[in-house]
């Protein structure tokens, strides 16, 4: 695989808001909670510890 982990992490944070059907009428806190997330891993460097943190959260290998 020749992926950095952390371009995985921010893939599989992408998949999960687009299959959860988004809810107009209520904020949904784990599309919130996945969101903020994607946004802080895309503010970090690929070896920052939250790259592996987050990758320990959704269960990227």
């Amino acid at each position: 695989m020749t992926d950095s982990l952390k371009t995985r992490v921010r893939a599989k944070l992408l998949r999960q808001l687009a299959e959860d059907a988004p809810d107009n009428e209520h904020d949904d806190p784990r599309q919130i909670s996945v969101a903020s997330d994607l946004d802080a891993l895309d503010s970090v460097a690929e070896d920052d510890p939250l790259v592996e943190e987050l990758a320990a959260r959704y269960l990227v290998f």
